[in-house]
């Protein structure tokens, strides 16, 4: 995660949250994120990732936020004017519910890593207390989490596939680019609820987008993230107090299907 690639092109933080209420205009959901994400009216002032309690509060929402604008714009998109009308639809609702989890599993993943390589970056001989930090980090987001009833089958053998990617990964060879975010743009391809013909037109041009999505929030975690903080937070003895879940926490599809 270190040495960009420039693959990307800049785009502010307000950009993003304009292109995407552009592209979703309804979900409630989504403008609930939003305001978690930068406040209403006005761009928010990042809370500092100083332990584990504030890093865990930043993966979730900022996994949330890409996964949820991700999604609900490449469906939009693909749909057109019909866009309301398949909210009507229990089978499309059910599918959406599935890909919703899903892509936030992988968003939640990509972005772990990449905390976890920001952080052995700032403190090389720290690689094992990093590990700890975030598979803890990560481990009581699933367990607040749980098994939401309409994630379907694949959500707890790919919440486990987070943790294993996260146990066996080399946090010295995760660079600061867009290297560790393997998991999120194929994931949008794979289990967002469109016809295989169009997911393969759309392939090359989905996996960009959700690649972009993520700069900002790179730019924001390199800003906000004190590693020392952490490494010294992760080293005192736990106080057996739980991680509060997010506001954010992602809902059911027919409550935000729209008007």
């Amino acid at each position: 995660m270190r040495r960009l690639k420039r693959v990307e092109h800049p785009e502010s933080l307000s950009d993003t949250i304009a292109a995407a209420l552009g592209v979703l205009a309804r979900p409630r959901e989504l403008l609930a994120t939003l305001r978690d994400y930068v406040g209403v009216g006005r761009r928010r002032r990042a809370e500092p990732v100083v332990d584990i309690a504030s890093l865990q509060r930043f993966l979730d929402t900022r996994a949330s936020f890409v996964a949820q604008t991700s999604l609900y714009g490449y469906v939009r998109t693909r749909s057109g004017m019909r866009y309301p009308e398949l909210f009507d639809n229990d089978g499309f609702v059910a599918s959406m519910n599935i890909a919703k989890w899903q892509v936030w599993l992988a968003c939640l993943s990509d972005l772990s890593v990449y905390a976890g390589g920001l952080m052995a970056g700032a403190q090389p001989d720290a690689a094992s207390e990093v590990g700890r930090i975030v598979r803890t980090a990560v481990s009581q987001i699933l367990a607040v989490t749980g098994t939401p009833t309409d994630a379907g089958p694949a959500f707890a053998s790919s919440a486990e596939a987070v943790l294993e990617r996260l146990a066996s990964c080399d946090w010295h060879a995760v660079t600061d680019d867009a290297a560790a975010f393997t998991e999120s743009p194929p994931a949008l391809v794979r289990w967002a609820p469109i016809v295989d013909e169009m997911k393969a037109l759309d392939e090359p041009i989905v996996l960009n987008s959700v690649r972009f999505r993520w700069q900002e929030v790179r730019r924001e975690l390199r800003r906000s993230l004190d590693a020392r903080a952490l490494l010294a937070d992760e080293a005192k003895p736990s106080d057996g107090s739980a991680f509060a879940p997010s506001p954010v926490a992602i809902r059911s599809v027919p409550e935000q299907a729209g008007e």
